[in-house]
């Protein structure tokens, strides 16, 4: 084992000059260790991904609601349907059955 450990060393210096060496574990470094690894920008590429699509999502609703609101003002017979559908309101004649 020691023959061919020792064999090993000697390619390495003989086709890998020290300040090669030395670069290849610097740049080694660089990667894999401290705040700005490959895995955290992909980690953190991954969630922004994520948050942007949380995001669209909130916006597609921002803007069915605001839809909904200018409705309300302008349409009382929709201001009536919203209010007996989700608040459970009814007339005076009618009955009024609420399934979950």
């Amino acid at each position: 084992m020691n023959q061919r450990l020792k064999s090993s060393f000697e390619w390495l210096r003989r086709f890998l000059p020290w300040p090669t060496l030395l670069c290849l574990s610097a740049v080694a470094f660089i990667i894999f260790s401290g705040e700005n690894t490959v895995f955290r920008s992909i980690e953190y590429d991954e969630e922004i991904d994520s948050l942007e699509h949380a995001l669209a999502a909130e916006r597609d609703t921002m803007l069915y609601y605001q839809g909904l609101n200018a409705r309300l003002a302008s349409d009382a017979e929709l201001m009536e349907q919203v209010v007996r559908e989700q608040y459970g309101m009814k007339r005076a004649s009618e009955d009024v059955y609420l399934f979950e």
